[in-house]
């Protein structure tokens, strides 16, 4: 699964590095490096709404759903990244 994280200029001064390095330590913890290629990406077209993360939806509802490809997750930061990945990302892995 791609897991992105917009660095646009708004995402980038909202705080996307600092999302990235929380991923980082999440994808760590709940061992799944291997299964999430977590990447960087320019601007993903909701800078209001940064800072954005995209995944790939596979067959799960989310917070918006466009087409069946991907879902956009918005207003992610270090503090909430956590609980974001556990409750819209992590069930998308199908690990059970």
């Amino acid at each position: 699964m791609n897991v992105k994280v917009c660095v646009g200029s708004s995402c980038h001064l909202k705080g996307s590095y600092d999302v990235i390095e929380a991923f980082k330590e999440i994808l760590k913890k709940y061992d799944v490096e291997d299964l999430v290629d977590l990447q960087a990406s320019f601007c993903l077209g909701y800078c209001s709404q940064g800072v954005t993360v995209q995944a790939d939806a596979l067959d799960k509802p989310a917070i918006e759903k466009v087409g069946d490809d991907h879902i956009f997750i918005h207003n992610v930061n270090k503090d909430n990244a956590e609980e974001l990945f556990a409750k819209e990302i992590y069930p998308l892995l199908m690990l059970k």
